[in-house]
C-alpha cells in the first residue's frame, strides 16, 4: 500500500467511524451499556486506537492533517458520550420522580437474621430485674481488687484455701482477679451509711474449668443492712424471688452451711422446675439427681467481723447476703449439661434462646 493509500483508508475509516457512533451511543440504553461501547471505539484495543496505529504509513507532510482530523473525531466522540452520558442520568431521574409514590406507611422489611441476647446476659437481666423490683439497687465495683477486700475484710484468715494460688488469679502488689463480687459488698458498706439494700452483678475468675466450672464466670451479690435483720428476712426475699424468677409455687428450702463472711451461713436449694407434678410435687429427675431439689445460691447473716472491718457498728446494724453464679442458675433454668457450652458460642446452642 503506497502513502496516499494509507491516508485514504485512515481517511474512509474515520469518516465511517463518525456516520456510526452517534448511533451506537444512542442504542445504549443502561449507562454500562454506554461505557462498554465508548470503549470499543477509545479503549486500549479500540477502533480509534486502530486508526492510529496506522499513521506511520502516512507520509510526513500529511500527518499534520490526518492527525488533526483524528483528534477532531476523538473530541467528537468524547463530546457525544458525555452528552449520552448526561441524558441517561435525566431520563433515570425523571423516571424517579413520574413513578408512583413510596407508601412510608409500610412495615420495613424485617431483616433475616435477628439477634438476641445471650444465655448468660438473658439470666442476669432477668435476675436482676427480680431483684430491683424487690428494693435492691444496683451497686459496681472493679474486677482487679486488692487483697483485703476480696478476703481480709470479709473475714477470710490468712491460711483460707480460696486465697490459695491455685484458686485465685494474682497479678502484683497484692492485686487479683476478684473471686467474687462480694468486694463490692465491702465496697459499698464502707462508702455508704446503713441502711442500704445493694445487688452486685459482674464477672468474677477461679482456677476452675471443667462441666460445671469456668474460670471466668459471673455472680450476683445480694446484701441489706439495717436494724433488726433476721434469716426470717433473708428466707422471705428469697422466697420471693423463686417465685418471681423460677415461677409461683416454687418452693425454697436453707440447709446449715459455712461461708467465712456470714454467720449463720447456709445453701439455698429451689423446687426441681424440671419434674414439677400439676400438685405441686417433684417426680426427681436427672437434672436434681432424684432429689426434687436443686442448688442455687449461698446465704447468711453478716458476720459482724465484716461490720467492723467496713467501720459499721454491728451492735447496732444487722444484716444478710446471698450470692448466686449466673451460669449455675441458667444451668438449671434452661437444662443445660455443660457450662462450657455457654462460653463455646457454638451457633447451633445459641439459636435456641
Amino acid at each position: 500500500m503506497t502513502t496516499a493509500e494509507a491516508s485514504s483508508s485512515i481517511e474512509r475509516s474515520l469518516a465511517a467511524l463518525r456516520a456510526t457512533f452517534r448511533a451506537r451511543f444512542e442504542a445504549a440504553a443502561t449507562e454500562q451499556a454506554l461505557r462498554d461501547e465508548n470503549a470499543k471505539i477509545l479503549g486500549k484495543k479500540g477502533e480509534l486506537t486502530a486508526i492510529l496505529k496506522q499513521m506511520g504509513s502516512v507520509p510526513a507532510e500529511g500527518r499534520k492533517a490526518i492527525g488533526e482530523l483524528v483528534n477532531s473525531v476523538k473530541q467528537e466522540v468524547e463530546a457525544a458520550f458525555e452528552d449520552r452520558l448526561r441524558a441517561l442520568a435525566r431520563a433515570e431521574r425523571d423516571a424517579e420522580l413520574n413513578a408512583p409514590p413510596f407508601d412510608l406507611t409500610l412495615p420495613a422489611r424485617a431483616p433475616a437474621l435477628l439477634g438476641h441476647a445471650h444465655p448468660i446476659s438473658r439470666v442476669r437481666d432477668e435476675i436482676v430485674d427480680v431483684l430491683v423490683s424487690l428494693g435492691f439497687a444496683v451497686h459496681d465495683g472493679p474486677e482487679v481488687e486488692r487483697e483485703e477486700n476480696n478476703f481480709g475484710k470479709l473475714g477470710f484468715p490468712p491460711d483460707h484455701p480460696a486465697t490459695d494460688m491455685q484458686d485465685s488469679f494474682w497479678t502484683t502488689g497484692g492485686l487479683l482477679l476478684r473471686t467474687h463480687t462480694s468486694n463490692i459488698q465491702v465496697r459499698a458498706m464502707t462508702r455508704h451509711a446503713p441502711p442500704m439494700a445493694f445487688i452486685a452483678p459482674g464477672a468474677t475468675y477461679r482456677r476452675d474449668d471443667d462441666v460445671t466450672h469456668s474460670p471466668m464466670f459471673h455472680q450476683i451479690e445480694c446484701f441489706l443492712v439495717d436494724e433488726h435483720v433476721t434469716m426470717a428476712n433473708l428466707r422471705g426475699v428469697l422466697a420471693e424471688f423463686a417465685e418471681r424468677f423460677f415461677g409461683a409455687g416454687t418452693p425454697v428450702r436453707l440447709r446449715p452451711s459455712y461461708f467465712p463472711f456470714v454467720e449463720p451461713g447456709a445453701e439455698v436449694d429451689v423446687g426441681c422446675p424440671f419434674c414439677r407434678r400439676p400438685d405441686g410435687s417433684r417426680a426427681g429427675c436427672s437434672v436434681c439427681k432424684k432429689t426434687g431439689w436443686i442448688e442455687i445460691l449461698g446465704c447468711g447473716l453478716i458476720h459482724p467481723v465484716v461490720f467492723e472491718s467496713c467501720g459499721i457498728d454491728p451492735d447496732r446494724w444487722t444484716g444478710f447476703a446471698f450470692g448466686m453464679g449466673v451460669e449455675r442458675v441458667a444451668m438449671v433454668k434452661y437444662g443445660i449439661p455443660d457450662v462450657r457450652l455457654l462460653f463455646e458460642n457454638d451457633p447451633r446452642f445459641l439459636a435456641q434462646f
